[in-house]
């Protein structure tokens, strides 16, 4: 029977416990003899990242998860493979081809070696001042990234780290402020590695190097790229083969340049396309493409939603049929297959793909077994906004058991991403269901300086933080209520808001007065910003945001202390502009109620922002609850936390549009 009940009051079966652990974080995965390994964070532990390994995925049925079947713990508790470079780490663990794992254990930072039928043993020195990250075992040799911290400065590097019980770490190079992606070529005799030096961040400038190797250590080296490009990993796809990322001509797509003894000869594409083969690098393990051993490549392509592709020896591209579209990983390669993670509707995981057959089955997470009535139809949407077109996806409140009152619009929350170089890919996820099975709207936001639909696009936010992304959220919001927008943050205001594309039918779909937002890190920053400088929304939630970006530029740590010269301008020249943008320095704009959340482990926002912005508003008296999760860092693993976060959003929304949520406790509002 179907019930008529108020938006938001609609009875779910899936809870917040549920939403979490239909969400595996998977950070790497790897092919290790007839075994299939790969790195999971486990929330009911605290959130440590283990490795789990099962049979080869041709054996494994399909619809068990990660935690059944012949699934085991390589890596036992308490180990914790977690690595701090540039603080998001990633590449946190590496296989060695006899079964022995490699890995970064977060409360030391050293790597250490976990051999079969044995303790794992440290390989790199304590000093308390060093971490590791992007692991690779490559050619039977361990490649790492060093960053060394200390006497007010910070050093990286690619070091070869040696197999046997601290024997030795060796620097092959580093002669740049950052560096990344490294590959040996199959002889042993190059090294290929990404390079960029501040103000530049991994998607503004970069360039592919690639040095031959004289006793141990690269003496010398050639720039492969231009450097005015955002190039990224390279491939040795033979000892005289390069194949990379680049994007000159505006979409990063595969290049490669072949080494004739002279050095290399001219930048070829491979299978160019209007779409990214590339992405922020935000974390050292990221990889968009994988070359098989017959030379043909496995490679993500996004445009708005993400897809696989393989591509052949003659440059011709076919769809590989995966049903994950949204933060798509080439985790491994091996033979003709291919490990990918990713995000499909209802769930996230790890599949395994078959790149002549181009198929793919789900080997790690738990298949979806959510009744497609309960699935939104998910549309995208463009709506015009004062700087161009702004992309969204939305996903309409969904239960086959429930309808509003006759003449209701429904709430939405319109989601922000971080970054700001983040990209969504228009998935309903778990966490996304869990709202709009409740009768709760939601609408993903790829705002300008959003990857995915180019560098124009991902550009539009140079030098713009704080104004492209706040008329971009508030022009999407207003697009979906049917409703002009009141004014942005930039000069000129919202504009006509104009309509949905692809069949979206968005316009009209929410209630004007009941849309809220809702970010983390800089995404928080577009919400303190939405709710302080426009009157667009009626709620906001901050997941650790950024209030002050003068304090941000100040605290933050290495890898982000000059991202803000490309999105404000440069200190000292630009410290009005800074005070202008930031929210902290408009609380009199603040009317609208505001849920902060926050990790009191948070070395990238700390939490004095999110306090600074509660003690703003307490004065104000502007509705508010403030929640410091102790022992969290940028981004929320431990299984209570996500729970009680997940919760607590909920029953926030509640309280500001009047609705009571069926199975969570209430919040209150100091």
């Amino acid at each position: 029977m179907v019930e008529t009940l108020p938006y938001g009051s609609w009875p779910s079966p899936f809870t917040a416990a549920w939403a979490s652990g239909a969400s595996p974080r998977i950070d790497g995965a790897a092919f290790v003899g007839d075994e299939i390994w790969w790195g999971q964070s486990v929330p009911e532990e605290a959130g440590r990242t283990t490795v789990r390994r099962r049979p080869d995925a041709r054996d494994v049925r399909v619809g068990d998860d990660a935690n059944g079947g012949d699934v085991a713990d390589v890596l036992p508790a308490p180990w914790n493979a977690r690595s701090r470079v540039h603080e998001y780490g990633g590449g946190s663990w590496a296989a060695g081809d006899d079964g022995s794992l490699y890995f970064v254990e977060k409360t030391d930072q050293r790597v250490w070696a976990l051999r079969p039928g044995a303790d794992p043993v440290p390989l790199t020195p304590a000093d308390g001042a060093t971490s590791y990250g992007g692991l690779r075992f490559t050619r039977g040799r361990l490649l790492a990234v060093r960053e060394w911290r200390g006497e007010g400065v910070v050093r990286r590097g690619i070091v070869e780290i040696a197999l046997e019980r601290e024997a030795s770490v060796r620097q092959l190079v580093g002669d740049s402020d950052f560096v990344a992606q490294p590959d040996l070529s199959p002889d042993g005799t190059h090294l290929a590695w990404v390079a960029w030096d501040h103000p530049n961040m991994p998607w503004d400038r970069t360039e592919v190097r690639v040095g031959r190797i004289d006793d141990g250590r690269v003496r010398s080296w050639a720039a492969v790229t231009a450097g005015e490009t955002a190039a990224l990993e390279p491939t040795w796809r033979s000892d005289t083969d390069l194949v990379y990322l680049d994007e000159p001509t505006g979409r990063w797509n595969l290049w490669h340049r072949v080494h004739t003894g002279d050095g290399f000869g001219p930048a070829e594409p491979i299978a160019p396309t209007d779409a990214d083969t590339g992405g922020a690098l935000w974390s050292l393990g990221a990889r968009w493409y994988g070359v098989l051993d017959d030379g043909r490549i496995v490679a993500v392509r996004t445009n708005g939603a993400d897809e696989l592709v393989a591509i052949g020896a003659d440059g011709e591209s076919s769809r590989i049929d995966l049903p994950a579209t949204s933060e798509l990983n080439v985790e491994a390669v091996s033979g003709g297959r291919a490990l990918v993670s990713g995000k499909a509707p209802g769930t996230s995981g790890l599949w395994l793909v078959d790149a002549e057959a181009r198929t793919a089955r789900q080997v790690v997470g738990t298949p979806s077994e959510i009744d497609e009535q309960w699935m939104p139809a998910t549309r995208a949407m463009t709506t015009a906004g004062p700087h161009g077109e702004v992309h969204a996806f939305v996903h309409p409140p969904t239960n086959p058991g429930a309808v509003a009152p006759a003449g209701e619009r429904a709430p939405y929350v319109v989601m922000v991403h971080g970054g700001p170089t983040g990209h969504e890919g228009g998935v309903a996820d778990a966490k996304t269901v869990y709202l709009t099975s409740r009768g709760i709207g939601v609408v993903q936001v790829n705002y300008g300086g959003s990857t995915g639909y180019g560098r124009a696009y991902r550009e539009r936010l140079r030098g713009q933080w704080g104004v492209v992304n706040v008329d971009d959220v508030v022009a999407a919001a207003a697009g979906l209520a049917g409703t002009a927008g009141e004014g942005g943050a930039g000069d000129g205001g919202v504009g006509d808001a104009g309509g949905a594309d692809g069949g979206a039918g968005g316009v009209g779909l929410a209630d004007p007065d009941r849309i809220a937002i809702k970010g983390g890190s800089a995404g928080g920053w577009t919400v303190l910003a939405a709710l302080a400088r426009t009157d667009a929304f009626a709620a906001g939630i901050s997941r650790y945001g950024v209030a002050d970006a003068r304090a941000l530029a100040t605290d933050t740590h290495d890898f982000e202390s000059r991202y803000l010269d490309g999105m404000i301008g440069p200190l000292p020249e630009a410290d009005e502009l800074y005070r202008e943008r930031s929210p902290l320095t408009h609380v009199d704009g603040f009317t609208a109620p505001v849920l902060l959340l926050q990790g009191s482990e948070d070395r990238v926002v700390p939490p004095a922002q999110s306090e600074a912005i509660r003690d703003a508003l307490a004065e104000r008296g502007i509705p508010h609850a403030y929640r410091l999760y102790e022992g969290e860092g940028h981004g929320f693993r431990r299984g209570d936390t996500i729970v009680d976060a997940t919760e607590a959003e909920l029953a926030f929304l509640g309280a500001v549009f009047g609705f009571t949520p069926p199975d969570v406790p209430p919040l209150t509002l100091d």
